[in-house]
């Protein structure tokens, strides 16, 4: 019986590592990404006026000029991706500012209940510098960062702009990287959380997708009608970049509901770039070496990239012909209702 005594005993053994090890990821959370501030690249600076944090581009042109605001995702901070982006706009002729919303130092540290005051600060700083247009202001969000975007250029007019990538036309439950989950709202105003769509019940089934727990919400939307993004509101032109395999949320199905919304309520103009082979990864700089890893929120590596190539420069030349000059006009007030 001893061979017995000597298997139960190692089964103990293996069943405590077991139980430390996991003890040991849920104290440590592996899968919670870094908070990454990134130093502003050439010809930028660090912003932190009013508490905001940025990379400012002002570029090297003379005059008044079109200003882009550029948001990164669920990551928060400034990451390095989205600043290559914004290093990208300005070398194209914009002023850009890079700005962190959530995640950096005296911001909330999970995406709950982030005040849209954080961007109407934004824009009211940049369109009291001396080399932005204050009436050719633009914006452009990837994936969380598209549903801020939509979302506040829906509550203020100042933004003539939206590029919205692997965007979503409602407003949903807040984030928490520890837990996966909230049941706060996104985002807030004055103080108040703006109303929002809670996700779906999570199946076990689906091999660690998540796309199904924002499908499955979406099916009680008729339940939380107030949580839709009010498109039709919007000042300006809007481009929408979404992945048809996207595995992340379901990007495309939301952005033809945007585009739906602003038709059928005479909203302003709304064109999708939807790409049968992209995933969550649809939109930013393209590589020009390795793809690797661009596919590991759906579609394939190559499609993802290919994708890119095809929509950045689409992206660009929007850009420029939205905030082209206009006549001399007061700059336009800006709400955050």
């Amino acid at each position: 019986m001893k061979w017995l005594r000597r298997i139960g005993i190692g089964i103990g053994v293996i069943a405590g590592l077991v139980v430390i090890a996991g003890i040991g990821v849920w104290i440590w959370k592996p899968w919670v990404p870094p908070i990454v501030v990134s130093d502003p690249g050439p010809g930028g600076r660090r912003v932190t006026d009013g508490g905001m944090l940025a990379n400012y581009y002002p570029g090297a042109a003379t005059g008044r000029r079109p200003a882009i605001i550029v948001i990164g995702g669920s990551e928060g901070g400034i990451g390095e991706a989205v600043d290559r982006e914004a290093q990208a706009l300005a070398k194209a002729g914009f002023v850009v500012l890079n700005l962190s919303y959530f995640r950096g130092a005296g911001q909330p540290p999970e995406l709950e209940d982030v005040p849209l005051e954080t961007f109407a600060y934004a824009i009211d700083w940049l369109a009291r510098q001396p080399e932005v247009d204050p009436g050719r202001i633009g914006i452009i969000g990837g994936s969380k960062g598209a549903e801020a975007a939509l979302l506040v250029a829906s509550r203020d007019p100042r933004l003539r702009a939206i590029v919205a990538g692997m965007p979503s036309h409602v407003v949903w439950a807040g984030f928490d990287w520890a837990t996966f989950g909230s049941t706060a709202s996104s985002w807030s105003t004055g103080g108040k959380p703006i109303a929002f769509l809670p996700f779906g019940t999570y199946d076990w089934k689906m091999g660690g997708r998540l796309d199904h727990i924002y499908i499955a919400g979406l099916k009680k939307l008729a339940e939380h009608p107030d949580a839709i993004i009010r498109a039709e509101r919007i000042a300006g032109p809007i481009l929408l970049v979404c992945g048809e395999r996207d595995s992340l949320w379901p990007s495309c199905p939301m952005a033809r509901q945007v585009e739906q919304r602003a038709a059928r309520m005479g909203g302003p103009a709304v064109t999708v770039l939807a790409y049968p082979d992209a995933g969550h990864a649809v939109m930013g700089l393209p590589r020009n070496g390795s793809t690797k890893g661009l596919g590991g929120m759906g579609g394939s590596d190559d499609g993802n990239n290919a994708a890119r190539r095809d929509s950045w420069p689409r992206i660009m030349a929007f850009l420029k012909n939205a905030l082209a000059p206009v006549s001399p006009a007061a700059p336009i007030a800006g709400t955050l209702s």
